[in-house]
């Protein structure tokens, strides 16, 4: 499987700060270049620094973000883009490297059909149109780790154009209200990867590992449309979803670079046209090189591809082997479910509040548990969605684990569940069953609650006894309740369960409670 990435930049215009100061936003200069995880060899848009007009000091103006999105996403296939070269994570270095991806002399592309598929399938996803013709190009730089000294790409006509993608947040105090947005798709297209540079700063040395070379992305263009990193996120991360959904990319990624930019000009200082790498292990991003000389290209048409030719129902020639051609609308009819719609049926199956729905789909794997809970409980969606949401997602973040780490598992959290919804245990006990669980695999709830000797009384005689026994040792508390005071008697509620070492129904002692005090 090929390694899992999201590679993510913004390049030129893409990504800029506007300050506003009173009523009116100005524009400073030419806008910033780029952050990003990508590969060398991105193209700039603008070329100019972005420069104030007069140093800010700090805290003087608000800062705005525009922002727009590059976002390279590796294609999950068995092969490479133009190569039959395996794609595998974590193989020893320069192991799958075919004589193409070296760029011996003599050899030629062969296009991936699993990596066409893919785009058309992005594209439809996105709501663009698909290019039946479209071409391919090269792209010149000149790096250690570009063996031809230029990419394969799709720069005059990609595979897709003109494209959405519709995303939702959630705001508000209580973070209840959906807000909905769109970002433009300009373009999809198909390009292949360059190696990867291993740079010994202890001998001196740059060793090159060609692995990744050849292997296929998809490029997607969004439009400048997003106005926070808040929302740069949130549209980053439903296309992840969408991707995963659809089986085109594993694409994990990260972001950062907006409050970077604020603090280096309300510091006085400049946002350079530049390619920014992101280091995850110290969590910022950090200069890889400059941008601000014109950067030519030399693009020109692949002379060893021909145009790619892709079909719909009206014009699939007659008798054509489906092998040999890409059927679009039988792409389309295959679409599986996206994640706009599963948040949809979730809200209308399971009665969920529409940001529970959000929850669920952004962690990854909650969804899965979740489902995989429902199955297995005749407890209401609603406690459940409380359990998995609050209970188990708490305990997760806060020891950092993933959800597929959890050591408490879909049957066991089902079965705790179960107990308490036929009011075997209660909620209190249920959480200490819970922590139990989480601390010790292996073990089951009954199990738990059997060795812990958590079960609610059953005895309602011997509960009355002890309802009685309290309010005789405490006639002022029932004085209080019988004046009128509501308060009064969860005192005495707390009082049996801590009697029943809290192995007694509240609901059950407040009924008890009220008829004798009424008698």
């Amino acid at each position: 499987m090929a390694a899992p990435m999201l590679r993510l930049c913004c390049p030129g215009r893409r990504w800029a700060l506007a300050c506003i100061d009173g009523c009116s936003r100005h524009r400073r200069g030419a806008p910033n270049g780029c952050t990003s995880s990508r590969k060398r060899g991105q193209s700039s848009v603008a070329q100019q620094p972005f420069i104030t007009a007069q140093k800010p000091r700090k805290g003087e103006h608000e800062w705005a973000a525009v922002v727009g999105l590059e976002i390279h996403a590796q294609i999950s296939s068995k092969s490479k883009l133009f190569s039959g070269s395996q794609v595998h994570f974590a193989a020893p270095p320069n192991s799958l490297v075919s004589f193409f991806d070296a760029s011996l002399p003599g050899t030629l592309p062969v296009l991936n059909r699993r990596c066409v598929e893919a785009a058309v399938m992005t594209g439809l996803a996105l709501n663009c149109r698909i290019n039946k013709k479209s071409l391919f190009d090269r792209k010149h730089y000149f790096y250690a780790d570009l063996p031809a000294g230029y990419q394969i790409t799709q720069q005059r006509l990609p595979i897709a154009v003109n494209g959405s993608l519709v995303y939702s947040f959630c705001a508000g105090k209580n973070r209840s209200q959906v807000i909905n947005k769109t970002a433009r798709v300009k373009q999809i297209q198909l390009e292949q990867d360059s190696g990867k540079s291993l740079h010994d700063d202890l001998r001196s040395q740059t060793l090159i590992d060609l692995n990744r070379a050849g292997v296929g992305l998809l490029e997607v263009v969004l439009e400048p449309d997003m106005s926070c990193g808040e929302e740069a996120a949130t549209a980053v991360r439903e296309l992840q979803l969408i991707l995963q959904a659809l089986g085109t990319s594993q694409a994990n990624m990260a972001d950062y670079e907006i409050q970077r930019q604020i603090n280096e000009l309300e510091n006085g200082g400049e946002i350079l046209n530049e390619t920014r790498s992101f280091d995850s292990k110290l969590g910022c991003t950090i200069p890889m090189r400059d941008k601000e000389g014109k950067q030519d290209y030399r693009f020109m048409p692949e002379p060893n591809l021909p145009p790619l030719l892709l079909y719909d129902t009206e014009s699939l020639p007659a008798g054509a082997d489906p092998q040999q051609v890409i059927d679009i609308d039988r792409i389309r009819e295959q679409l599986p479910e996206l994640p706009s719609v599963t948040r949809e049926k979730l809200v209308q199956q399971y009665g969920m509040l529409p940001e529970h729905s959000f929850t669920l789909l952004n962690e990854v794997g909650l969804l899965e548990f979740f489902q995989n809970v429902m199955k297995e409980t005749r407890a209401e969606p609603k406690k459940v969605t409380s359990w998995v949401l609050n209970t188990l997602l708490g305990f997760l973040k806060q020891q950092n684990l993933a959800v597929s780490e959890s050591p408490v598992t879909p049957s066991a959290l089902a079965e705790l569940l179960n107990l308490l919804d036929r009011k075997a245990i209660s909620s209190s006990a249920a959480k200490q069953v819970f922590e139990e669980l989480w601390r010790n695999e292996g073990k089951t709830p009954a199990q738990i609650v059997s060795e812990k000797k958590l079960e609610l009384m059953q005895d309602q005689e011997a509960l009355e006894q002890l309802c009685h026994a309290v309010m005789e040792g405490h006639p002022q508390v029932v004085m209080d309740v019988k004046k009128g005071n509501p308060r009064a008697i969860n005192k005495l509620i707390g009082l049996v369960r801590k009697a029943t070492l809290s192995r007694a129904d509240p609901t059950v002692i407040k009924e008890i409670l009220e008829k004798k005090l009424a008698s």
